[in-house]
């Protein structure tokens, strides 16, 4: 997986919608599929659209993610956020400025309202998961 500095840079060098839109589905087919069993509500987030399961993995102090999602665009949309959320301490989670880095990317003014919600959702799940850690 790409770190998101990687990620800022290749976003930036395209110059059009079109293609950072073809980028995005290049992450989201990279990105590996869950497990069927993680595939329940459980692990599901609510707010997105689509099908969107994140799984927290705690290891060294450190929150690391898996997710998938049955729409290849939002897989593509996972993998740009656990770019900027994996390998992090609860700490570091809670103090990323989400909102620059996705304006550094150029996704928020071209996502659909309801891709973005379900973006947002996705971080919102990510934080739980580490306000619960530091319980």
């Amino acid at each position: 997986m790409e770190n998101i500095e990687d990620l800022i840079e290749n976003f930036s060098m395209l110059e059009d919608w079109e293609d950072k839109y073809q980028y995005l589905i290049e992450l989201g087919e990279k990105l590996p599929p869950l497990e069927e069993k993680y595939k329940t509500d459980a692990w599901k987030v609510s707010g997105c659209q689509s099908q969107v399961w994140l799984i927290p993995e705690y290891k060294d102090g450190l929150l690391s993610f898996k997710g998938d999602s049955d729409a290849i665009m939002v897989k593509g949309i996972i993998s740009i956020v656990l770019a900027i959320y994996g390998n992090k301490s609860a700490q570091e989670i809670k103090k990323i400025e989400v909102e620059k880095i996705f304006a550094k990317l150029g996704l928020g003014e071209h996502l659909s309202p309801s891709r973005r919600n379900g973006m947002m959702s996705m971080v919102d799940k990510i934080r739980f998961y580490a306000q619960n850690l530091e319980k």
